[in-house]
């Protein structure tokens, strides 16, 4: 059996664990468990730290849990959160369930034998308990300074933390007590915010059956500037493809900063430690980290979306014009994202008389300052129209991309996009 801990440690994976932890992983094959929210219908790239921890917890020849929280999903953890999230309903919750068992079945292997993934959902046992059976069975088991000092609800008490939300790590608590007599789950995992919650399942679980349980948790996973791991600028990276297409992911990986490669390399991937090393030691990062985005791509989506999404990255800088208007205009208009826009009226553009006038007047003076500058480069050649060299000369008659779109290059790497509305 392969000594998980230690494979987690190597890869920057472990924070903390309760003691004897890495003794019982040794001694024989565990079930451990992690919970996943389902208030939204796809999990993100911060999920992924968690889901690695299954991966390798099954790796090594134990058998992992994924809870998926319909039951907890409609209260809300306090954990790292400011403030109360809106409720959603059973149905929405339920949706989101199922999209989410697709999304663990890409990762973990339900059908291997003893050590076969299962999946469960805490709804299961909580649906038919009531509040005064809920009382007896888990409060009566923790005082109220036990959970009042936890990180969760000290953070809160100033702006405020409602019972509802209070009495969360009861319910996480008494998932791990019910996996424990109903599963034999001995443990359970997280990232390092979930620590309390986590021990109040084991202390749980020793107060009402004096039974052994065992936590272990990793580093909250955050970028070079302190932010969210698994965030940009326009929110969370989701692994469903609708909601996050496969261009966009990839470019994601491509745009992670230098330094946090060696942590990334680490957490996402399954290469062996060598080829991570060797990875450290190459120059050209750039290089790693197409790597990089080629194996998460690859394996949330698949080798098509890999193969479309490397087409689309290199589609602004070396596509031709058909390959343009073959693109679909949802990808067209991500690529276009990082390049500056400018909007001119379709009768604007169907009056100005020249290629001069359209770079310097029409355009408002966002692409040349004035019509000199534009004599200026056109005459030296440095002005592409829809990959079309132009000058003083070249006739009002360019193919628009789309219809509607103009793609303008100002010297090698200076692209501009002129949107007729």
């Amino acid at each position: 059996m392969k000594n998980l801990v230690e494979e987690l440690r190597w890869r920057g994976m472990l924070q903390d664990m309760t003691p004897d932890t890495e003794q019982q992983l040794n001694k024989e094959m565990t079930a451990g468990y992690i919970g996943f929210d389902p208030t939204a219908a796809s999990l993100h790239i911060g999920n992924l730290v968690s889901i690695m921890l299954l991966v390798h917890l099954q790796k090594a020849g134990h058998k992992p849990f994924a809870l998926v929280g319909g039951a907890t999903g409609m209260v809300g953890d306090p954990s790292g959160k400011s403030e109360e999230r809106k409720f959603l309903d059973e149905e929405v919750l339920r949706h989101n369930q199922e999209c989410i068992k697709k999304q663990l079945a890409k990762f973990l292997d339900f059908d291997a034998g003893a050590n076969s993934a299962e999946m469960v959902n805490n709804y299961d046992w909580f649906k038919e308990m009531g509040f005064l059976q809920f009382l007896r069975e888990v409060g009566k088991n923790l005082t109220i300074n036990y959970m009042m000092s936890k990180d969760s609800v000290q953070k809160r008490l100033e702006t405020g933390l409602s019972f509802t939300e209070f009495s969360y790590q009861l319910l996480q608590g008494y998932d791990f007590y019910y996996l424990f007599k109903n599963k034999n789950v001995k443990l359970q995992m997280g990232g390092s915010d979930q620590w309390g919650n986590i021990v109040t399942g084991t202390e749980l679980i020793r107060r009402k059956d004096g039974g052994d349980a065992f936590a272990l948790t990793t580093p909250l996973l955050t970028k070079a500037d302190g932010q969210k791991f698994g965030k940009s600028e326009s929110g969370n990276i989701w692994l469903d493809a609708t909601m996050t297409s496969p261009y966009k992911f990839y470019q994601f990986w491509l745009n992670t900063n230098d330094a946090e490669l060696p942590k990334l390399l680490r957490i996402f991937t399954l290469w062996d430690r060598e080829t991570i090393e060797a990875f450290d030691n190459e120059p050209d990062k750039n290089k790693v980290k197409r790597e990089l985005a080629r194996e998460m791509t690859t394996r949330i989506h698949s080798e098509n979306d890999y193969e479309q999404a490397v087409k689309a990255s290199e589609l602004l800088f070396k596509g031709s014009l058909d390959d343009f208007q073959q693109t679909e205009e949802n990808i067209l208009n991500e690529i276009f994202e990082g390049v500056p826009q400018v909007e001119i009226s379709k009768e604007e553009y169907s009056h100005t008389a020249n290629v001069v006038d359209l770079l310097s007047v029409a355009t408002g003076g966002q692409l040349f300052a004035s019509k000199g500058d534009a004599k200026r480069m056109l005459k030296d050649g440095g002005v592409s129209i829809n990959r079309q060299k132009a000058s003083e000369d070249t006739p009002m008659n360019f193919e628009l991309l789309k219809e509607k779109y103009l793609l303008v290059q100002k010297g090698k790497k200076n692209y501009f996009l002129v949107k007729l509305i």
